[in-house]
């Protein structure tokens, strides 16, 4: 990827984190997005690409502990993105 298609990609993703659908998800995928995907790199993007195809309702259970998240998910950022879930941010 050139550095213009990754830059297109990191908005792209921010903009998927915030229009999810449920207004849960906007605000801890959208806050995640914001903080972090700036400083993806293309793998850890793909990671996010990932995360972010599956349902509102999975990601919610699995973010809050309530579903094992499967093994095939997890990832470094699924990983930072439980870490970052109840960071506080002023």
């Amino acid at each position: 990827m050139t550095v213009k298609d990754i830059e297109t990609e990191r908005k792209r993703l921010i903009y998927r984190s915030w229009h999810r659908g449920t207004r849960e998800m906007d605000l801890l995928l959208g806050s995640f997005a914001d903080a972090h995907v700036p400083g993806f790199s293309e793998g850890e993007l793909a990671q996010f690409r990932q995360i972010l195809s599956h349902s509102d309702p999975d990601l919610y259970d699995w973010i809050m502990g309530k579903e094992m998240l499967p093994a095939n998910l997890a990832s470094p950022v699924f990983s930072c993105l439980l870490a970052c879930r109840f960071e506080k941010t002023d």
